[in-house]
């Protein structure tokens, strides 16, 4: 279990916009984390004092990122900057999860990873109940 100390600097996403709270496990192909940030006040994704489902897509991509930044550092280096550039097959249970109690799972699998884009399938699941999925493209940004 790594807790965000280990990793934040990994990504961009900083403050209360990095939404996910602890990697629970991950290797070269996949990625585990947790989060209970839809539950608070200050999640910078909340409009009108809520939390759309759909926003489980950023928790999505921001596992990917932790992924690739955690991956990169096993082997020597730091992740090139990538762009959301699509989001597929995207099946919501719900239409809000700021009333769910307790953490919500965030996983994510590479299921290709170029020089110039990377693509995961991700997943949410709250107390074992899938909530969310779908699949997400990232363009790698040119140095």
């Amino acid at each position: 279990m790594l807790d965000k100390s280990q990793w934040s600097a990994l990504i961009p996403h900083q403050g209360t916009m990095c939404l996910l709270d602890t990697v629970v496990d991950w290797n070269g192909e996949r990625i585990h984390a947790r989060s209970a940030s839809h539950a608070r006040g200050d999640n910078p994704l909340r409009q009108d004092g809520r939390l759309r489902s759909l926003h489980l897509c950023e928790y999505g991509a921001q596992a990917m990122a932790v992924h690739g930044g955690l991956l990169a550092r096993a082997a020597g280096g730091r992740a090139a900057p990538g762009l959301l550039v699509s989001l597929r097959d995207v099946e919501l249970s719900r239409a809000y999860v700021d009333d769910l109690a307790g953490e919500l799972d965030v996983h994510a699998e590479r299921l290709l990873a170029g020089e110039q884009s990377w693509q995961y399938a991700f997943r949410v699941e709250h107390a074992g109940v899938l909530i969310a999925r779908g699949r997400a493209a990232v363009m790698v940004q040119p140095a």
